[in-house]
């Protein structure tokens, strides 16, 4: 797809087709994609609707528009990638609206999860010169028959989400008109997921990171994934979508948490581990002592253990947030701000948290081997790093070209398919042997 998945190959879109502020391609690249997909069979599509754009624009101005919806389409990437991998396509629409569309074999019941996890992902806070704002979107779904025509499957998710605007309260309408897909219902999946921790049927990936200087392994990243028996694989971001739903985040957290210290501590050879830390998490008053008696259960260093916090995890209280961060340093946890460069994390930020690592998202790099404007930014961030005393981590490296400049400008790890996607823990273990 645009931004690191794949296309057909008789669709790509060419560089005029791409939009300028997110880097997406347009409608022509949509259309040209739908049609050539629609040839080869069966394609599930969503059009993403933000409504509230508009008063953004009028609150802070066009800029700030733009800033939100370069960070929207971030996340819109970013789920896709995580979700749908290389079937996975995006672009932007026009205004507030985006497309996300699949080749994947996918159950009806499966995508309209999908649609309600990508809206928790896009609404989540996201801040705007002081203020916090929240882009609840609304999405219409189809499943387009082989043969349907880009322009047709585009004409039936636009009027779907223009009767959708209309309805208060409504929030994911399926183009044919259906109700929601029949299948597992919200109560009885959030049941599945308390049977699956139970059983320890949540799987989990690794991602390894490797250094920049010498591409030895230097890391991995903790995944986790639900092999569901009727809806499939479902990656992390649907996984926290349905424990919310049930106020299960906490223990979703530390069952993951658990799982991936001791996979962990079994490697043959110390290896560092990171592990994403949720908004949950941090207002979580047991949290650092439930990380703590966790490592000390598992036998792992707590020397060795990242925890990767976004800045979104922290806006909802920063000061409880930065309180519970340095209980963990203070266990020796190492702290990572993550997905850096798409927020507004400035030096009161840095200066105000326990940070040792800056985790730079992939948007920052996709062009920093033939775009001189992103080098700058990226040369930037690592000089303050520097000043800081910080490392630094580049995620979504697909090209040697890029590899090249993060040796060149002085960055520390990264990780990306480049190297590996993410592999079983008894894959590390080998790559450790």
């Amino acid at each position: 797809m645009a931004q690191g998945m794949t296309e057909p190959a008789q669709s790509a879109p060419t560089p005029d087709d791409r939009d300028r502020l997110t880097g997406l391609p347009g409608p022509n690249g949509a259309l040209a994609w739908l049609d050539g997909a629609g040839k080869g069979g069966f394609v599930h599509a969503m059009l993403i609707g933000l409504h509230r754009l508009r008063s953004v624009n009028l609150a802070y101005g066009k800029a700030g528009g733009d800033l939100a919806l370069a960070e929207i389409a971030r996340r819109i990437c970013d789920f896709a990638s995580e979700e749908l991998g290389r079937d996975a396509f995006v672009a932007r629409i026009g205004g507030g609206d985006f497309l996300l569309a699949s080749t994947g074999t996918i159950s009806r019941d499966r995508w309209q999860w999908l649609a309600e996890a990508l809206a928790r992902s896009v609404s989540r806070s996201l801040t705007m010169h002081g203020d916090v704002l929240n882009l609840a979107p609304r999405t219409a779904l189809l499943r387009g028959q082989p043969g349907e025509s880009g322009s047709a499957l585009l004409d039936r998710l636009d009027q779907a989400l223009a009767s959708l605007q209309q309805q208060s309260g409504r929030r994911v309408l399926w183009a044919d008109g259906s109700h929601r897909a029949r299948g597992r219902s919200a109560a009885r999946l959030e049941a599945d997921l308390i049977g699956a921790m139970a059983r320890d049927e949540i799987g989990l990936v690794f991602q390894p990171q490797y250094r920049v200087t010498d591409g030895k392994l230097a890391g991995a990243e903790a995944l986790a994934r639900w092999d569901h028996p009727q809806l499939g694989r479902i990656g992390a971001e649907t996984l926290f979508a349905i424990a919310e739903r049930g106020d299960h985040i906490a223990q979703l957290s530390h069952h993951i948490a658990r799982r991936a210290l001791a996979v962990a501590a079994n490697w043959q050879r110390r290896l560092p581990l990171s592990l994403n830390v949720t908004a949950e998490d941090l207002a979580d008053d047991r949290f650092a002592a439930n990380i703590h008696d966790l490592v000390r259960a598992a036998g792992f260093d707590p020397l060795l253990l990242t925890l990767e916090v976004t800045e979104q995890a922290l806006v909802a209280d920063f000061a409880r947030s930065a309180e519970m961060l340095g209980d963990l340093s203070r266990l020796g946890v190492r702290i990572a701000l993550d997905d850096f460069g798409t927020g507004y994390a400035n030096f009161r930020t840095l200066k105000a948290l326990p940070v040792d690592t800056l985790k730079l998202d992939a948007s920052l790099v996709r062009d920093v081997d033939h775009d001189p404007r992103d080098r700058e930014i990226l040369r930037a961030i690592v000089a303050m790093a520097r000043a800081l005393g910080l490392k630094v981590v580049v995620e979504g490296i697909e090209r040697e070209s890029q590899l090249a400049v993060l040796a060149e400008e002085g960055c520390d790890t990264f990780q990306g398919f480049l190297r590996s996607a993410p592999i079983p823990g008894d894959e590390i273990a080998n790559l450790l042997a």
